[in-house]
């Protein structure tokens, strides 16, 4: 059975806000994200990253995967950042403002230094022009150990302020961006989220961003809103037809009379191997989120 780890849902917390990292202990969320950077005043970033540090460590989440958004390197505050994280020990480490193959060796090798697990991955930010352009380098990065690359997360609203796109219904200006960016990272076997959606008042237009994004390729979308969970949850989840053609096409090739066969005739239509492959993983997802929740 192939390994997965649902990531359907993934929110952001401020760091500084005491009473949102306690509420998200209960959240039905895949996995949180403990914001040091855009969600924290410069004046709260020392305070913000204890507590994180300590909600971190304290543990108490289930089975919510755990990241921290770190500050950049580069920062008057990455540095410290990236020392009290690696000592909790999350499930990932979020690195923004990534432009280059460099910068994820840099962080990569801190973490060492500063005995982080070997659990805690790395996940970078695609958030700026260079860093799309050289997505296929950055993603490449994840044959290299030191780096400790697991996946890339969309940073839709820098990607617009950078280039003076507009957020529009649809995302046809973005969508040779996210595009590239996915192609890289399945091309190096990497996990992708996509990108927030702003519009907390707007339930129709964050349900179709989703299934976009699921059709797009996405594991699951990032959040800022708790209120954001359910639909997410149930967009990037197979659904029970998914689940029961996957299942007779499993099935269909595991029978002694198909075993050499590379493609079958199911229910009128012409499946490959590759179609048991792609519904072995279906199934594989389903369990996942049956077990986790």
């Amino acid at each position: 059975m192939i390994a997965i780890r649902p990531r359907r849902s993934v929110l952001y917390m401020p760091g500084s806000n005491a009473r949102a990292l306690e509420k998200a202990r209960t959240l039905p969320a895949d996995a949180l994200i403990f914001d040091l950077e855009d969600a924290v005043a410069p004046d709260a970033k020392e305070s913000a990253r204890e507590a994180v540090r300590a909600a971190v460590a304290g543990g108490g989440y289930g089975p919510r995967e755990l990241v921290v958004r770190i500050n950049p390197l580069e920062s008057p505050w990455g540095e410290a950042d990236l020392a009290a994280v690696a000592g909790a020990g999350p499930d990932a480490v979020l690195v923004p403002k990534v432009h280059s193959p460099e910068d994820l060796v840099a962080v990569g090798l801190r973490l060492r230094r500063h005995g982080a697990p070997d659990k805690t991955r790395v996940w970078a930010m695609i958030e700026t022009p260079l860093a799309v352009l050289d997505a296929r380098a950055l993603a490449s990065t994840a044959g290299d150990v030191d780096t400790r690359l697991s996946g890339f997360v969309m940073g839709t609203n820098d990607l617009a302020k950078d280039t003076r796109t507009r957020l529009v219904p649809g995302r046809v200006p973005m969508l040779p961006w996210l595009m590239g960016t996915l192609t890289a990272a399945r091309a190096y076997g990497l996990d992708i989220l996509d990108g927030v959606y702003n519009d907390l008042s707007d339930a129709g237009g964050f349900r179709a961003e989703c299934e976009q994004g699921r059709d797009l390729g996405f594991d699951g979308k990032t959040l800022v809103h708790p209120g954001q969970i359910a639909s997410a949850n149930a967009v990037f989840a197979p659904s029970a037809e998914e689940v029961a053609l996957a299942r007779a096409v499993v099935d269909a090739f595991a029978r002694p009379e198909n075993a050499g066969r590379a493609v079958i005739g199911l229910e009128g239509r012409m499946v490959e191997r590759l179609h048991a492959d792609m519904a072995e993983r279906t199934l594989a997802l389903a369990t996942a989120i049956r077990e986790r929740d």
